[in-house]
């Protein structure tokens, strides 16, 4: 089954879609510095081959919007190439976004989010639409950040490591460079209790806090086998997501 992408549609064929209870899913990622070894827009290849291989299977009726590309990126925008929104221009995208699937009668939204960086800007958003167009919002990940309490397997898993190399190497391997893959994991974070990522207390960093390279995590080791594996996963997660997200109500 083909993914629904909104702007292949008529305003005809949308008008049908809230009658029928379509889920607007907007991928969302960035186009910022993923190290040496990665291209630029990683977050965003992962965060859209996710959202529409995950449509194309046994989900609730869904729809996929436009992908955003640049969106919050401001710890990367030490490092050439980085594109980032100012939070208030993110947050007033969102709004006109969520405003246009209103106006299409469809009543949820979910934002599948690939960077990290954006999460907090997108839960605003999600609350704010609620408030301003009572839409039934949600915000999702392929995968959770480590920082955000999800899973780090191979170091720490916060930026340009193990799975999301891997991952690259299973949907874009000509743009992965693992010749220049560099290990920088900030074990010296391990001496605080209770500051840190994923710990109680979070702090302010950009990415050049932690090594000249821009990665926080450790890509050595990254191959496609992991990559299609933790694809498949997060692709089948969604699925299920969508699922809860489309008989969800308040």
């Amino acid at each position: 089954m083909a993914t629904l992408l909104w702007h292949e549609l008529s305003s005809g064929e949308l008008a049908d879609l809230g009658d029928r209870g379509t889920v607007a899913v907007l991928p969302i990622g960035s186009v910022e510095q993923h190290g040496p070894h990665l291209p630029l827009g990683t977050d965003t290849m992962i965060a859209e081959s996710v959202a529409h291989a995950a449509l194309a299977g046994p989900v609730p009726p869904a729809v996929a919007l436009p992908t955003i590309s640049v969106a919050l990126s401001s710890e990367h925008t030490w490092a050439k190439g980085t594109l980032s929104l100012p939070p208030g221009q993110l947050l007033s995208l969102l709004d006109s976004i969520g405003s246009a699937v209103a106006r299409a009668g469809l009543k949820r939204l979910v934002f599948l989010n690939g960077h990290g960086g954006n999460s907090a800007a997108l839960r605003v958003a999600a609350r704010e639409l609620r408030l301003s167009h009572r839409l039934l919002t949600f915000v999702a990940h392929p995968h959770t950040p480590a920082d955000q309490g999800g899973i780090s397997s191979e170091g720490l898993e916060i930026h340009a490591g193990f799975r999301e190399t891997s991952v690259m190497l299973h949907l874009r391997p000509d743009l992965v460079r693992m010749e220049l893959a560099e290990r920088c994991v900030p074990e010296w974070l391990d001496r605080y209790r209770l500051v840190g990522f994923g710990k109680p207390v979070s702090f302010g960093w950009t990415s050049d806090d932690f090594g000249k390279s821009g990665v926080i995590g450790d890509p050595g080791g990254a191959n496609a086998e992991a990559g299609r594996e933790a694809f498949s996963e997060a692709v089948t997660a969604f699925q299920s997501a969508l699922a809860e997200i489309a008989a969800f109500d308040l």
